[in-house]
């Protein structure tokens, strides 16, 4: 069992942010820079080394939707305006959400907008784990287009539910738009699978928004829960 999924279950909790972005990390997923902070001081610090502009997350084990108790601060570029962020993001979190155990602050740095897409995963009782793609954001909800594959997974499949999605011709370039990079969401659809296999511990992935460019994609947001009796999913 990889080591900081022993921990969460240990600790009767699901993976935190900075935790999911380390398992991506190690699954050859691109992750933003980011560290975790437990003070303004270090969010300074850590946003100096990052670079600005930053965005600024709470981090608890007993909020997994941190934009609903105003736990997210972006596009902040200067000392004062993380500073003023900071506060901000302590002050409504005590208000909405007055009994979540802080971990601390992410300071990560503000990634450029590309497509948004989401890659998920969901376990089924009889047929086991499956990968999830489609347009991310609010357009996954909207528009609900989304394609699925139960693991495991070829490249041929994971190609498949890219081309599957009626939103297909977003990203292969509409209207003389860029296209994006296919090949790159086709290997970070497998690397997520390989992830899923080797750890079957983790009972629901949802990576939304994952940008994709041109060259390459990023995850902007990551949450995985752990399944068992130890911890329970949001309903």
């Amino acid at each position: 069992m990889h080591p900081l999924i022993k921990n969460a279950i240990r600790e009767k909790r699901n993976l935190l942010e900075h935790e999911c972005m380390a398992l991506l990390l190690e699954y050859g997923v691109a992750a933003p820079r980011h560290a975790l902070v437990k003070s303004a001081d270090e969010a300074l610090r850590a946003a100096k080394e990052i670079g600005y502009p930053v965005v600024l997350k709470i981090v608890s084990q007993d909020i997994l939707h941190k934009s609903d108790v105003g736990g997210v601060k972006v596009n902040l570029k200067t000392d004062n305006e993380l500073l003023d962020g900071f506060d901000a993001i302590m002050e409504n979190v005590g208000k909405n959400a007055p009994d979540a155990r802080i971990e601390g602050l992410l300071v990560m740095e503000r990634i450029r907008p590309g497509a948004e897409c989401i890659i998920g995963m969901t376990r089924d009782a009889q047929l086991g784990a499956a990968l999830i793609f489609g347009l991310g954001g609010i357009l996954v909800e909207v528009m609900e287009d989304v394609s699925l594959c139960l693991l495991p997974i070829s490249k041929g499949e994971a190609e498949a539910m890219v081309r599957s999605i009626k939103g297909y011709t977003l990203l292969a370039g509409y209207r003389g738009s860029e296209p994006c990079d296919i090949d790159a969401i086709v290997g970070m659809i497998l690397n997520v699978g390989r992830l899923v296999e080797e750890n079957p511990e983790i009972a629901e992935i949802d990576i939304n928004p994952l940008f994709a460019y041109s060259n390459g994609v990023m995850p902007v947001d990551a949450r995985m829960l752990v399944q068992g009796p130890q911890v329970l999913p949001e309903p």
